[in-house]
C-alpha cells in the first residue's frame, strides 16, 4: 500500500510539473504492474486461506479417526485383559480339581482334558479358516486391482475409437452423401462404402474417386497402427452370367476381388502395416436390405471396413483376473 501510495503521489506530481512524456509513461506502467502484483499476491492469499482450511479439516478427519482407533484399542484392550482373567479362573479351577483325590475329580479331569483337546482342535480350525480368508481377501484385492485396469483400458480404447470415428468424418467429409458412411457400434468403427462410390458394374476395379477416397481413409489409419482393418466385400444376389475381366464366376469370387483391391490400396501407404489388413469377400450372404428392389439391391453392393481395436492386452489382462 505504501507503494501504491508513493507511487501515486509520484504520478500526481509528475502530472503536474514539467517532465518528460516518457518518465511519465514509465511511471504509469510500473503503477499498473504494481496493481497487477498486488491483484496476484491477493489471489496467492486466497488460495493459502482456501488450502488452510481444508487442511484444517483433513486434521480434524485425522482427530476423529484416531480417536476412534484409540477407543477401538482401549476396547481390545479390555477384552484382553477379561479372557487373561477368564483363563487365570479356568487354570485355577483346573489346579484346585488335580488337588481332589477321588474318582469324581479324576473324571472331570480327564473331561476337562477333553474339552482343552477340543479347544486346541477348534483353535487350529479357526486360524487356519483366517488364513484362507486372508488368501482370499488378498487375491479378491488383486483381481479387483486387475478388474479396474481392464476397465481403464476399455474406455481408453472407446475413447480412441471414438476419436479415429472424429477423424475419419473429417478426412472422409467430401464423401459423404455419395454412398459413403461411418459409424461406430460394439466397440468398433464401420466404414461403408457402396459400389457407386468405387466400382463400375461387374468390375473390381477401382474409380478415380473412389481411390481418393480409400486414399484419405489410409491417412488416418497411418496414424492408428493398434487397430485392425477387416476389408469386406459385399454383392446383390444378382447371379453373374458367364465370366466377367479376369475369370469371376460368381458374386463371392467378385466380392473377394473387390475386397483385395481396396486392400491393394491402402498398402500403397507406406505407414500401415500390411499385417494389419485383411481381406474377405461375403458375396450376397451379408445383406443391408432386401434385394428385392433396386434401392435394397444398391445398399447392399458394398465395401465395409471394419476397424477393431487389437484385443491382445485385454485378453491377457482377463487371463490374469
Amino acid at each position: 500500500m505504501i507503494k501504491k501510495a508513493t507511487l501515486g503521489l509520484a504520478l500526481l506530481t509528475l502530472s503536474t510539473s514539467c517532465v518528460s512524456k516518457k518518465i511519465y509513461t514509465e511511471l504509469e506502467n510500473k503503477y499498473a504492474d504494481l496493481k497487477k502484483e498486488n491483484r496476484q499476491l491477493s489471489d496467492e492469499n486466497e488460495n493459502l486461506q482456501k488450502a488452510k482450511g481444508q487442511l484444517e479439516m483433513d486434521g480434524a478427519k485425522l482427530k476423529t479417526d484416531y480417536d476412534k482407533l484409540k477407543s477401538d484399542r482401549d476396547k481390545l484392550q479390555a477384552e484382553l485383559v477379561a479372557s487373561e482373567k477368564n483363563l487365570k479362573n479356568l487354570q485355577a479351577a483346573y489346579s484346585a480339581l488335580e488337588k481332589d483325590s477321588n474318582d469324581a475329580l479324576s473324571s472331570n479331569i480327564s473331561k476337562n482334558r477333553e474339552l482343552l483337546a477340543q479347544l486346541e482342535a477348534k483353535e487350529k480350525t479357526i486360524a487356519a479358516e483366517q488364513e484362507r480368508l486372508n488368501k482370499l481377501r488378498g487375491e479378491l484385492e488383486a483381481s479387483s486391482k486387475r478388474l479396474n485396469e481392464l476397465e481403464a483400458y476399455i474406455a481408453a480404447k472407446d475413447a480412441n475409437m471414438k476419436k479415429l470415428k472424429e477423424n475419419l468424418s473429417k478426412a472422409l467429409n467430401a464423401f459423404e452423401g455419395k454412398g459413403l458412411t461411418i459409424e461406430q457400434k460394439n466397440g468398433k468403427v464401420y466404414v461403408s462404402m457402396e459400389n457407386k462410390l468405387l466400382f463400375q458394374t461387374g468390375s473390381w476395379a477401382v474409380g478415380v474417386e473412389g481411390k481418393k477416397a480409400v486414399v484419405e481413409l489410409g491417412k488416418v489409419l497411418a496414424q492408428n497402427p493398434d487397430i485392425s482393418i477387416l476389408i469386406e466385400g459385399h454383392t446383390d444376389d444378382d447371379k453373374i452370367l458367364g465370366t466377367i475381366g479376369g475369370g469371376v464366376e460368381n458374386n463371392w469370387d467378385l466380392s473377394t476381388k473387390r475386397a483385395t483391391a481396396i486392400v491393394n490400396i491402402l498398402s500403397e501407404n507406406k505407414d500401415i502395416n500390411r499385417q494389419s489388413l485383411t481381406a474377405a469377400g461375403r458375396g450376397e450372404y451379408a445383406p443391408l436390405m432386401a434385394n428385392t428392389t433396386a434401392e435394397g439391391k444398391a445398399k447392399n453392393r458394398r465395401i465395409e471396413i471394419i476397424l477393431t481395436p487389437k484385443l491382445d492386452e485385454i485378453t491377457k489382462m482377463l487371463d490374469e483376473l
